[in-house]
């Protein structure tokens, strides 16, 4: 793959958004760039900058208990959690203190939480956290994993997404197709750059790519 281009994000310029035009597909869709979220979620400075900024979306919030984070992004949810409650924003566990989990998932790809984990989502007021959104089927699952689970969904962070909301729950982003205008995500049985011949640059999901 060619080598990326940058992005920094406005409010804190130790975030960065790494991508690279192509022809790309994930578990849901095909798309013409490739967002590289792998720094941003594993690298300490670009983590914290990327989960501080995150939770500068949500100071109004009024109890968060669990930050579920999807796609290994359990250490922005780390520096978000502790943003949040050093902003002073309640949690209503016994411990006063915010849970952070991620979900694993069935032989069917449906999220669940074991026995010992589902006393993070039960009852409790649920912040989803996610690298990236293109078509929304990941928080879709999300959404419906939580509720099924009795838990009670007050937001969705993202680093990057090109949707503004899911089920009528409005996305907080720190990158948007403001940044990427031209970014484009399309059904698999139906997309223009199969249709023209482009060959296809790799296969991608939360872990990464892998080239053909």
């Amino acid at each position: 793959m060619q080598s990326y281009k940058k992005l920094e994000y406005t409010g804190n310029n130790d975030v960065i958004l790494r991508y690279t035009p192509g022809h790309f597909i994930t578990p849901n869709s095909h798309v013409n760039y490739y967002i590289d979220m792998t720094d941003t979620k594993a690298r300490m400075k670009e983590a914290r900058a990327a989960g501080e900024s995150l939770a500068d979306l949500f100071l109004s919030s009024e109890i968060i208990d669990t930050i579920l984070c999807l796609n290994g992004t359990e250490i922005i949810g780390s520096y978000m959690a502790n943003k949040l409650t050093e902003a002073g924003i309640l949690s209503m566990n016994s411990h006063k203190t915010m849970y952070i989990t991620g979900p694993e998932y069935n032989v069917n790809g449906q999220m669940m939480f074991r026995d010992n984990n589902q006393h993070m989502i039960k009852g409790k007021k649920v912040l989803i956290l996610i690298d990236s959104a293109s078509t929304g089927s990941t928080l879709k699952s999300a959404l419906e994993s939580v509720r099924f689970f009795q838990g009670e969904i007050v937001g969705i962070a993202a680093v990057f997404s090109i949707a503004t909301k899911i089920d009528g729950i409005p996305i907080q982003t720190l990158f948007s197709v403001r940044d990427l205008p031209d970014y484009a995500s399309y059904p698999h049985d139906n997309c223009p750059l199969c249709q023209a011949g482009i060959p296809v640059d790799a296969i991608c999901n939360g872990f990464g790519y892998s080239t053909l």
